[in-house]
């Protein structure tokens, strides 16, 4: 027993150490030194505009960014000194102030299904008795989940959220990860949703099914903004589903038990600044009052006795860890951090279907 002790100890260690990481200055880029300098402020900024290839149109639009800058970044040091279970970094957004940021880059709008959506008829949750699920899943390491995408300034998050949704039961039906087109519900999904000015994923879920199909990304690629729906294209093959699913409101085990089987689309409520700069950890922070965002759940784990749900964002590899975020489960709270228990959902595509 004693030989093992200094092995167990260094297991520890090293545990810590890895615990702590994101205290370490070098992870988000900047020190204490760094912070208290005004020449190493603006140094800092030039190397970010930079990085993110910012031009300006003026020296009176720099000065103005530089500020918000400083702000955001400011905001970042201080939550990082929490010592919390997350991390602040420098990113795309770090010049763009928070209302704008809001304005720009969040596009769920639950109060879409109350004005003047027909009512649909309850429907089942076929997880309802899924028992002895796994301990962890990710869906990116079983194929099914497609790079992380980037909505640009557009609240076009729905329909990211629910393609990304689609392209996993579809891999998991037929074996095969298509990246599909959400710019074809961007233009074409406009009876209820509403391009960048938001939309929902029940609604964009049935248009699929009502289009007959969803076209690939190759064949109807992005713009980052709202086009003209084109017709169908003869020869262009789709991806359909059969229906789709909500998952039981408030309840963290039953999105346990669809995210046991496959990619779920959620809703959360991610208007706030820590969210905006949220680098690495488990999210469970400052959270805004009301659902106004969309990613796609691809997995669930653990992780030095933080449990959590893996989600992919919209906003690029350089937002969160790779464009990904893990958010606290086993809070207590029925509608979860951010509300990520609020509103879930998700496609179906049944065995007859597997092929097209």
């Amino acid at each position: 027993m004693e030989s093992k002790l200094p092995v167990l100890f260094l297991c520890l260690a090293f545990a810590a150490c890895s615990a702590n990481q994101h205290h370490d200055p070098s992870v988000v880029g900047y020190s204490q030194e760094d912070l208290a300098s005004p020449n190493k402020l603006l140094d800092l900024f030039t190397s970010w505009s930079v990085e993110h290839s910012k031009i300006y149109a003026s020296p009176k639009e720099k000065v103005k960014r530089y500020r918000v800058f400083k702000q955001n970044l400011m905001h970042i040091a201080e939550t990082n000194r929490k010592n919390g279970s997350y991390w602040l970094g420098l990113n795309q957004f770090a010049d763009i102030a928070h209302e704008e940021f809001k304005a720009s880059y969040l596009g769920l709008k639950p109060g879409l299904s109350k004005m003047g959506a027909p009512p649909r008829p309850a429907t089942t949750f076929r997880y309802a008795n899924a028992v002895d699920l796994p301990w962890a899943v990710d869906w990116r390491y079983k194929g099914a989940v497609t790079p992380v995408k980037n909505q640009g300034e557009c609240g076009s998050c729905w329909a990211f959220s629910t393609v990304a949704a689609v392209e996993g039961i579809n891999q998991i039906a037929t074996g095969k990860l298509v990246s599909l087109s959400e710019q074809e519900l961007m233009d074409c999904d406009t009876t209820f949703d509403h391009g960048c000015g938001g939309g929902i994923m029940d609604f964009a879920f049935a248009f699929i099914m009502g289009n007959q199909g969803i076209h690939t990304d190759e064949d109807y690629p992005y713009l980052m903004e709202e086009g003209y729906c084109k017709e169908k294209q003869p020869h262009a093959s789709v991806v359909t589903i059969t229906g789709y699913e909500d998952v039981p409101e408030n309840s963290e085990v039953s999105l346990l038990k669809a995210l046991a089987h496959q990619p779920v689309s959620v809703g959360i409520a991610a208007g706030s600044k820590d969210f905006q700069f949220y680098k690495g950890g488990v999210f469970d922070g400052a959270c805004s009052a009301e659902l106004d965002h969309a990613l796609t759940a691809v997995g669930y784990g653990s992780s030095y006795g933080q449990d959590y749900i893996v989600m992919k964002n919209s906003w690029g590899k350089n937002w969160g860890d790779q464009g990904y975020v893990r958010m606290k489960r086993g809070t207590g709270k029925p509608e979860g951090v951010c509300g990520i228990y609020s509103m879930a959902s998700y496609p179906v595509k049944n065995a007859t279907h597997w092929g097209a």
